[in-house]
């Protein structure tokens, strides 16, 4: 009888005596979402930001901000989304195929794949008989078998992959929603809108900025001034074209 997943885990680990084992770094269930909606923030505020820079830097009508705003949010926020959602879904397109090109050489060419498998170990600092039964554990379930194989050729964890609609939508939503954040002292007309929403974009960008580090491991400050620059560097410019192209309008 084959061994099952839960007996290879537990053989592997006696193997494993002096560790070695790769460690592996996984994202799962709502961090993924997390790592979408924080880029997506990221991009709303300051992609928003840049068009309401962009106005007052022409001196334009506080309707044509909302209007020019509202309609680069939505816009922008759904072409990042299904972006996001088309690129997902093709790469695990691209998973499955190669699976499926796995699952065939396992099939077909069982001695090559075994030998892929030896390869493997021995760079992981496997000898004699660890490496033989290592491979032997391995190579006795057909399923781990092929995990093995996409982890260590392509890289890809089993079971991890993303799902495109879901992260197509976390993206809008934190999209819109942060990028909604300069445009607020617009709406309800807010006293000296244009350097009230600067004070809400800085203090916005910085956030989620900072929120970066999750991923990045980067500095929470180091990550919320980055940002700051970045959007600095859209902001200043957008202000700039716009008041360099109002004077020839």
């Amino acid at each position: 009888m084959k061994n099952t997943k839960q007996e290879i885990i537990k053989e592997l680990k006696q193997v494993h005596k002096s560790g070695g084992a790769m460690e592996k770094y996984h994202k799962t269930g709502s961090g993924a979402y997390l790592r979408d909606m924080v880029y997506g923030a990221n991009d709303g505020i300051i992609t928003t930001f840049a068009v309401v820079a962009g106005v007052a830097g022409a001196g334009l009508d506080t309707k044509i901000v909302l209007i020019l705003g509202i309609a680069n949010l939505v816009a922008d926020g759904f072409a990042m989304a299904t972006g996001n959602f088309l690129g997902t879904r093709s790469e695990n397109q691209l998973i499955k195929r190669e699976r499926e090109m796995e699952e065939w050489e396992i099939e077909h060419i069982p001695e090559e794949e075994k030998k892929e498998i030896q390869a493997i170990y021995a760079k992981k600092g496997f000898k004699g008989n660890d490496l033989k039964r290592a491979t032997q554990i391995i190579t006795s379930n057909k399923e781990a078998w092929i995990d093995e194989m996409m982890i260590h050729e392509l890289g890809t964890v089993p079971g991890e992959e993303d799902h495109p609609f879901k992260n197509g939508v976390a993206t809008f939503i934190a999209f819109v929603i942060a990028g909604f954040l300069p445009l607020v002292p617009y709406i309800f007309a807010l006293g000296n809108t244009f350097y009230t929403a600067i004070i809400m974009t800085v203090f916005a960008l910085f956030v989620v900025g900072a929120l970066r580090n999750i991923f990045t491991k980067q500095n929470i400050i180091i990550a919320g001034l980055e940002m700051l620059g970045v959007g600095a560097i859209a902001a200043v410019v957008a202000y700039g074209l716009g008041y360099w192209i109002e004077t020839f309008v």
